[in-house]
């Protein structure tokens, strides 16, 4: 792994960490900014948790798994679009400057939706890094082409040892008449 990846995935990841934590353990300091967005997306999504305290929670607990597993480098993909998943909602509820009346608290939510902007762009781009390693969808054409590959040169084989064969085999049998 690269150097800008060891040390880029724990700075990426630890804001999520932090931010997954205090949900975790404080999840009614949160609570009413994300009501606006938990009620739409219960209502359409059955399989969550009612409760905005519970679905605050949730999304704290994936945002420290996602946020420690970016950090080590383990499943890095998966656990960026892990924490991109959260950071959405996140920042639609937490940070809505369009709401705010009082020019300095819009400038500031403004700062903080952009931030959070720019994370997800990180998030993106770290759940689209393959490590310096292919891809599947890579190493998929490269394994189908090697097949094609193999089935040319079979069919090349036979063609080549098929006249020959057939050629001795006439001449075996009017021979043995």
């Amino acid at each position: 792994m690269s150097l800008l990846r060891t040390v880029g995935r724990p700075m990426l990841a630890s804001m999520f960490i932090a931010g997954g934590l205090h949900s975790l353990r404080r999840p009614g300091d949160v609570a009413p900014a994300a009501e606006p967005i938990v009620r739409p997306v219960t209502e359409r999504v059955t399989a969550l948790p009612d409760g905005t305290e519970q679905l605050v929670r949730l999304n704290g607990a994936v945002q420290v798994a996602g946020g420690v597993l970016l950090g080590l480098g383990r499943f890095p993909r998966l656990a960026a679009l892990a924490v991109a998943t959260t950071l959405v909602p996140t920042t639609l509820a937490g940070h809505r400057f369009w709401e705010a009346e009082d020019p300095a608290e819009r400038a500031q939510q403004r700062i903080h939706f952009l931030k959070n902007l720019s994370m997800l762009g990180g998030l993106l781009i770290a759940a689209d890094d393959t490590g310096s390693a292919p891809s599947l969808l890579w190493r998929s054409r490269h394994a189908a082409r090697g097949v094609r590959h193999d089935a040319r040169l079979v069919r090349r084989s036979v063609r080549a040892t098929a006249r020959p064969a057939a050629t001795a085999g006439g001449v075996r049998a009017k021979l043995g008449r």
